[in-house]
């Protein structure tokens, strides 16, 4: 049974989530690290996939990114993928310490926004031995002529610095606020960062009482220097194997953009293709798919 935890993130900010124990086995086992997708919390969507990995004997920390669901920060419901990516490194560390957790085998595992922020972290920390991206943003490289390595340099460069200055802690004005979704029986017409009619229906249906889900936002750090392209670091994973989950009908995340990442890549890695929008893998049939086959890419590399 899981278990509510809580841990430090970048400058003591006390992030807070659940911790899965593995089920059977013996021995340390290995675990997973998980977080969620754009101004979502840890209770849309993702224990169902938690679930079926500690089945399967993976030990799993899902938590809230700052600011957001249950985890501290201020100001609320400001995103900043910097600083959400420096926290996956602060999640890694403690799980690496609880007791009966290889420290040697950890994985992360992310979701749209967050599906593109594991592509960063799985490149640039080495403690980091497999990467799975469900339904990632993983942004486009605009300018495709210019050196991925001195790119990818510049990104880790920007991940790695807790000087308090990096885009990370970026003091620039945010964008926003924002609506999230355009609400069921709102003006169609007004202004929403997510305004597909299955956006909405996801978000009303996972975002209710409990969730701790807001339908506001600001955003932060896209603005600094080098930006946020989780395609860049594609290229780097390797030889840490990646697993992509991509639906052919995404809307949300672009699905050209996270093929083109996932081209990027090295070996090992493998592509996961499911028919329907951007949320169809958090339940149902498609759920069950991707499930397994994240299950099976987990037990063969971890």
């Amino acid at each position: 049974m899981r278990s509510d935890v809580e841990f430090p993130g970048f400058g003591g900010v006390t992030l807070r989530g659940w911790l899965y124990p593995p089920e059977g086995g013996s021995g340390p086992a290995p675990a997973v690290v998980m977080a969620h997708g754009f101004s979502a919390t840890r209770h849309m969507g993702l224990p169902a996939f938690a679930e079926v990995f500690s089945a399967a004997g993976f030990a799993v920390l899902v938590y809230d990114h700052r600011h957001l669901g249950d985890s501290d920060g201020e100001p609320r419901q400001e995103i900043n993928p910097w600083a959400q990516s420096r926290d996956y490194r602060y999640a890694l560390t403690w799980l690496a310490q609880q007791p009966g957790i290889d420290p040697e085998r950890l994985g992360i595992w992310g979701s749209s926004f967050s599906g593109g922020e594991v592509l960063v972290v799985g490149a640039v920390d080495p403690r980091v031995k497999v990467v799975i991206a469900n339904v990632p943003f993983a942004g486009s490289l605009d300018d495709p002529t210019a050196p991925l390595d001195e790119r990818f340099a510049a990104m880790r460069a920007a991940l790695e610095d807790e000087s308090g200055s990096g885009p990370a802690d970026s003091t620039d004005p945010p964008i926003g606020p924002l609506s999230v979704i355009i609400p069921t029986g709102g003006d169609p017409a007004s202004r929403a960062f997510l305004p597909q009619p299955e956006s909405t229906l996801w978000f009303e249906a996972e975002g209710g009482p409990g969730s701790a889900w807001q339908n506001t936002f600001t955003l932060k750090g896209m603005s600094a220097a080098p930006p946020f392209v989780p395609a860049v670091a594609a290229p780097f994973l390797a030889p840490r194997p990646l697993l992509m989950v991509v639906a052919n009908g995404d809307r949300v995340a672009p699905v050209e953009m996270a093929l083109a990442a996932y081209d990027l890549a090295g070996e090992p890695k493998q592509l996961d293709r499911i028919d329907g929008d951007h949320f169809v893998p958090y339940s149902g049939a498609a759920l069950e798919q991707a499930a397994t086959v994240m299950r099976d890419f987990l037990l063969k590399h971890l």
